[in-house]
């Protein structure tokens, strides 16, 4: 997510149906800016801050290095650009994988490899590659006797949804079902891997704020949404979100796949600093 400067936040707790299993909180680290600090003043701020997961858009090697030995999970990315040469090669896949996993596990503990970001959005249609990319990837990890300890995924956004309410009701766009979803889906299954999903209550309560209210997207008291389909009560738009996507898997049979929110967060510019810092408190105390 690109649009507005954001504090993300990766919800390393698996989420389904209204419940969030025992996960950590971390943090995703973009490092498309100007004047950003060493990589190891970074690592030293996480580490101060307790911070136990971090994800990047890359495998940026200076970070990976910085990383070694901190104690921190780390996500590494296959970015939206190489999924065509990752998919088309498995040699390719296998360097990949041998350079920038390999190279530094289990010294950099690296557990999962996100494949893409928000893959359905990408301005060049690459959707077609994104299954094929992670079943390479996975062979990569399985040659190199890693797929036991490093997990595969790919963030998606809510924009894969055909609705947005109810959240019960909700299911996938059909024109994605059949191509990628569905594989993607059974291929997670298959691995025993978790679905990644980028999550922002901010769009859809600037978009709707005639009827959400800024309490109900913060995560602060409110009177509650009662879901018209199955009657069940949310007291945050991300708890509503989180179901509509697993209604949309459950619609499809996936039900048994887990959820890991991969980003989410509110912008502190385009809105006030008092907001992003409530949503984001909010979020880690959520119970």
């Amino acid at each position: 997510m690109e649009l507005l400067p954001f504090c993300s936040i990766l919800l390393f707790s698996f989420l389904a149906s209204s419940v969030s299993e025992a996960g950590n909180v971390g943090v995703n680290y973009g490092r498309v800016a100007n004047n950003l600090p060493p990589t190891t003043k970074v690592v030293e701020l996480l580490k101060s801050n307790g911070i136990g997961h971090v994800k990047l858009y890359d495998a940026d090697p200076s970070v990976l290095r910085a990383l070694v030995g901190s104690g921190i999970k780390v996500v590494v990315t296959v970015p939206n650009e190489l999924l065509a040469s990752v998919a088309a090669r498995l040699g390719f896949a296998l360097q990949w994988v041998q350079r920038n996993v390999a190279a530094y596990y289990p010294s950099t503990q690296i557990h999962s490899i996100a494949v893409g970001n928000e893959v359905f959005v990408f301005p060049r249609n690459i959707t077609n590659f994104l299954v094929p990319t992670m079943q390479n990837v996975h062979t990569a990890l399985a040659h190199l006797h890693l797929d036991a300890d490093v997990k595969i995924s790919s963030p998606i956004t809510l924009m894969v949804l055909q609705n947005s309410y109810p959240s019960s009701s909700d299911s996938f766009r059909p024109e994605l079902v059949e191509t990628v979803i569905w594989p993607m889906l059974e291929f997670l299954r298959q691995i025993g891997s978790y679905l990644m999903i980028n999550a922002y209550p901010f769009f859809s309560y600037e978009a709707n704020s005639d009827v959400i209210s800024l309490d109900y997207a913060l995560f602060r008291p409110n009177s509650r949404v009662v879901d018209a389909g199955n009657g069940l009560k949310y007291y945050s738009l991300f708890d509503a979100q989180i179901d509509a996507v697993f209604a949309a898997m459950s619609a499809l049979k996936y039900d048994d796949i887990k959820i890991v929110a991969s980003e989410t967060g509110w912008p502190s510019k385009g809105d006030t600093k008092e907001n992003a810092a409530a949503y984001n408190g909010n979020l880690i105390r959520r119970p």
